[in-house]
């Protein structure tokens, strides 16, 4: 083989330029509890008998059943709840006290299976049988990694890993419930037991400590990549269901579909708008009251390409003279009226996304620069297409 051949057969990165990536719908993470459990895999951490069992058999319940969860709304769908430290006669006695009646598709296991030797595997033949399964809770954690394992950071955060990436695979939320160490720390994410290995493999983060031992009172500390930090107090009333006291998020961000139905009412009195997205946020505050970020404008545009095409909108992101643009235009709307915003024919400017290769990726619409640097975006159908740009134009 020739040195030429040696070349073109180079091994390279698979990249997106950064200004490509901002312009390019992508499928957004879901929630099985908005602003809170995401799917992926989750830890919730608290000392013995502090009601971590009541809060997983609560959940995997009320998520099964649609109902919100301290007044966030949740993805209805079939839950797994492995009480391995239970039996179906202690679950059983719990449900009642907690409801009268549970829905077919909350499922309960007191069998115990080891991570990778059984319990992946059968994980993924529930899954298999129950497609529509959002939420998987494992009680405890220590029961699936068995006896006579190294606690190190190589150990917790390779065991972690196998359940992280089964839940990224089938797009599930699987919370781990574990224990706090005893000793007190400045940092009550450092008390969950185990190496560092555990939270750096998990994408949040739960601890539940009681203010006092048997005071039916505590606090919820919550941390995560995709969640902001809060602490939600909480008691537990007769029928041990943890109930909302307060919330340290005093002003919720607005959600994906909420911001949609904001779009979709500001579309009903305009059949098109051009303008930046600060632009778009102040018309939309003008018009509602709610305050959102200009940069969170863009972001759920672009993650909810489905639903703004079900509520009859289309829309183009790109960049023009040095500012993005969003362009949104309804369905019905009439070509003919007056538009509002900046002017129209605006030519559309896609940025160079250099790839391996050297190929210039200029005079490409967004979609297809995207193909020829080796990325394929999830779903791009709800953009309006670009107009190729002319070199020197």
């Amino acid at each position: 083989m020739n040195n030429e051949n040696k070349k073109n057969e180079r091994m390279c990165f698979d990249t997106i330029g950064g200004a490509t990536l901002m312009s390019t719908p992508l499928q957004p993470l879901r929630f099985v509890v908005d602003s809170l459990i995401s799917q992926g895999l989750h830890v919730l951490a608290g000392s013995p008998k502090v009601g971590k069992s009541w809060l997983a058999l609560w959940l995997s319940v009320t998520v099964a059943k649609g109902e919100p969860v301290w007044g966030m709304r949740t993805r209805q769908g079939t839950t797994l709840y492995l009480c391995l430290e239970d039996s179906r006669l202690r679950i059983q006695n719990r449900l009642f006290e907690i409801m009268e009646d549970a829905p077919p598709s909350v499922h309960f296991c007191t069998d115990a299976f080891i991570i990778g030797d059984g319990l992946d595997e059968r994980i993924e033949t529930f899954i298999d049988e129950h497609p529509d399964t959002v939420f998987i809770i494992i009680d405890t954690l220590q029961m699936v990694r068995g006896s006579g394992y190294d606690n190190t950071y190589a150990n917790d955060y390779r065991d972690l890993s196998v359940l992280k990436k089964l839940a990224d695979r089938h797009g599930v939320a699987i919370l781990l419930i574990h224990h706090l160490r005893k000793e007190g720390a400045d940092d009550v994410f450092n008390r969950i037991s185990g190496t560092t290995g555990v939270q750096g493999a998990v994408d949040s983060s739960f601890t539940l400590i009681e203010d006092k031992r048997g005071s039916g009172k505590a606090k919820l500390s919550c941390i995560g990549r995709d969640i902001e930090y809060r602490e939600i107090c909480l008691e537990r009333n007769e029928d041990n269901v943890w109930e909302k006291v307060s919330d340290s998020r005093e002003q919720p961000e607005l959600l994906s579909d909420a911001i949609i139905s904001l779009l979709s009412a500001f579309m009903k009195t305009a059949s098109h708008f051009i303008g930046t997205p600060t632009e778009l946020a102040d018309r939309l505050f003008s018009q509602s009251g709610d305050k959102i970020s200009p940069k969170k404008i863009s972001q759920r545009i672009l993650q909810n390409t489905d639903a703004l095409m079900d509520s009859g909108i289309t829309f183009d992101i790109r960049r023009s003279n040095g500012k993005r643009l969003i362009e949104l235009t309804r369905a019905d709307g009439d070509d003919s009226a007056d538009k509002t915003g900046t002017t129209p024919d605006t030519p559309n400017i896609v940025p160079i996304d250099p790839v391996c290769g050297g190929l210039d990726t200029e005079a490409l619409p967004l979609g297809e620069a995207s193909k020829a640097s080796g990325y394929t975006p999830v779903a791009v159908s709800g953009a309006l297409p670009h107009t190729p740009v002319t070199k020197g134009a």
